[in-house]
């Protein structure tokens, strides 16, 4: 009796890791949003599946810990990583009702280790990822994990940075960055990551602020040394200045 919490990766099935096809192709039962479920179920046909659409995933998780508590091997597959902004936190809340369920966590490649390889390579010192969505978390509470990420200078990926409900949150956000970043920053977006479609920019701070993004975009901010090298974003470590 075991649900296994699989990270698919930013695109399909491109994206999986060794451990994560191997948890897929050896559950009975495939659990997850329906998005990310018709991503890789071509990968495991006549797999049994049960998906379920946007803020269900409390009866989601549910469901598929029940499934286990009656005796079948479950994988609840999330986008990116399971652990970051995904599912794993949820199920082992859940099971706890369950503890006869094991629970075991597969990694996957979140958006901003996927989007940063599209770049190029921002992510090479140290950084922070913050969502924008308030739906779980007020509005306030995120400025301030702005201000001090942009405080510290932190390489700053950004998932969720818009949707339909909340246009002008990427625009608030970077009015936060813009008091303590130069509006020269280099920065990034893509969007689909891994999948059809995808499409990457770079752009400085001040363009990012009015650029066209949404829930299927992921936005980097550099730091105070991130540059732009043919075409690509860079954040360089320090090895070559040692040297000098």
């Amino acid at each position: 009796m075991k649900v296994t919490v699989v990270g698919v990766g930013p695109g399909g099935g491109a994206d999986l890791t060794g451990r994560a096809r191997a948890a897929l192709e050896e559950c009975e039962l495939l659990v997850g949003y329906t998005i990310y479920i018709d991503l890789i179920s071509g990968d495991f046909p006549g797999k049994p599946v049960l998906s379920t659409g946007m803020r269900r995933e409390v009866d989601r998780c549910r469901a598929a810990v029940e499934a286990a508590a009656a005796g079948k091997n479950v994988a609840v597959v999330c986008s990116g990583d399971s652990g970051v902004y995904g599912m794993a936190g949820l199920i082992y809340e859940v099971a706890q009702e369950y503890p006869e369920v094991e629970v075991q966590v597969v990694p996957g490649i979140t958006a901003a280790c996927g989007g940063a390889a599209v770049l190029g390579a921002p992510l090479t010192h140290d950084f922070a990822v913050i969502s924008l969505s308030d739906l779980l978390t007020p509005w306030e509470k995120i400025e301030t994990r702005l201000e001090g990420a942009a405080l510290a200078d932190f390489v700053i990926c950004l998932y969720n940075p818009a949707s339909h409900s909340r246009p002008d949150h990427l625009k608030r956000a970077c009015d936060i960055l813009l008091r303590h970043k130069s509006p020269d920053t280099v920065c990034g977006t893509v969007r689909s990551i891994g999948r059809e479609g995808e499409q990457a920019r770079i752009l400085t701070l001040q363009a990012l602020r009015d650029a066209q993004v949404d829930m299927f975009t992921t936005v980097f901010i550099g730091n105070a040394q991130t540059k732009a090298l043919n075409g690509k974003m860079v954040t360089p470590r320090g090895y070559l200045q040692r040297e000098r």
